[in-house]
């Protein structure tokens, strides 16, 4: 089917997705509620520190795509891994690294999750095996195969009885007409390593549209020429990615190899702050927005009777705490000694 054609479908899909989803716990759909919600948040709030001068060079904010972070990391262990792009905030906060950890390291503060060497495009965290952000497309996708590498190996060679980590690397539509992208998924499945490929298909390369991009619109065909199941999921659903994704995890961690998952889905902002975002028109942002994965769960929870308006009210104001109080640790911490300016250059 036609790119186009699919993205018209889902725009007029409305919540049906979520009506059809899988049965859930009741308070494990409120944890990805409040994991999408303060990704939300943080990002609207580094807009605002954004221009007023706090932060500095490139920032790509992820609003409306938090249903595919959400729906996949949430599905996987502490243990597991993560690789994800230059849009790497969210993806930080669903794998367990802290509001104050990432907002401190976008402020170039010494208390940040990558001592403020790191900025906006390469949060690391070595406790949450989170992978590192990567300003280049692809950089990140042979790194997830070296962790989902290691992982195969220490059970094969080194005898460990510990289950298979899985390894989740994102990526975007823009980075799966690039040369590592077919390479590695040659190499996981010849190896059945225990790596998911997730595509966020935003649908807009920086400013190129997606369909203009690529002789294939429909990305997770392209699995097919490697041997992998690809599989395409509504990205604005969280309870759909979040079945496809615990599929997917136990599938690798069976030891049965690679899955690649194409998230249809929309950033609400432009490429990045510094982006007008003039390409896209008013149309196509009003009819993503209308569908915005956030909004629909609420609608969800409050329709199935989850929860009520007073248990929603109460998780944005702990939102709220947790985003203030981020930036007030971000504000106070102290900037890097300019005598250290050569540490941590090369390992101890």
């Amino acid at each position: 089917m036609h790119n186009a054609q699919k993205q018209y479908e889902l725009i007029n899909q409305g919540d049906e997705g979520l009506e059809s989803s899988s049965q859930l716990d009741k308070n494990y759909i409120l944890h990805l509620y409040e994991d999408m919600l303060l990704g939300r948040n943080f990002e609207d709030m580094c807009a605002q520190m954004y221009y007023r001068g706090k932060m500095f060079g490139f920032v790509h904010l992820y609003n409306g795509q938090e249903a595919v972070s959400t729906g996949v990391i949430k599905a996987m262990r502490e243990s597991d891994y993560v690789c994800s792009t230059y849009r790497d905030h969210v993806h930080a906060l669903s794998k367990g690294v802290s509001p104050r950890a990432v907002m401190a390291e976008l402020f170039g503060k010494e208390t940040g999750c990558s001592r403020g060497r790191g900025g906006s495009m390469h949060i690391f965290s070595a406790p949450h095996n989170f992978l590192g952000g990567f300003a280049f497309i692809g950089e990140g996708i042979p790194v997830a195969l070296g962790a989902a590498f290691q992982s195969l190996y220490k059970q094969q060679v080194l005898g460990s009885q510990s289950d298979l980590n899985v390894t989740a690397v994102f990526f975007g539509d823009g980075t799966s007409n690039n040369g590592q992208f077919f390479e590695c998924l040659n190499m996981a499945v010849l190896w059945k390593l225990p790596v998911i490929f997730v595509i966020e298909n935003n649908q807009w390369a920086i400013g190129m549209a997606h369909h203009r991009a690529s002789s294939t619109p429909e990305i997770y065909k392209k699995a097919a020429a490697f041997g992998l199941p690809g599989i395409e999921v509504d990205g604005m659903d969280v309870l759909e990615v979040n079945s496809v994704a615990q599929k997917a995890i136990a599938r690798a961690r069976a030891g049965q190899g690679p899955t690649l998952i194409e998230a249809l889905t929309y950033r609400f902002r432009g490429h990045s702050l510094a982006d007008p975002d003039e390409l896209r028109s008013k149309q196509e942002k009003e009819a993503w927005i209308n569908r915005d994965p956030i909004k629909r769960l609420k609608s969800h929870i409050l329709k199935s009777q989850i929860a009520d308006e007073v248990t929603i009210d109460d998780i944005n104001k702990k939102i709220k705490i947790q985003i203030d109080d981020a930036i007030n640790f971000a504000l106070t911490s102290p900037d890097p000694d300019t005598r250290d300016l050569y540490k941590y250059i090369f390992a101890d």
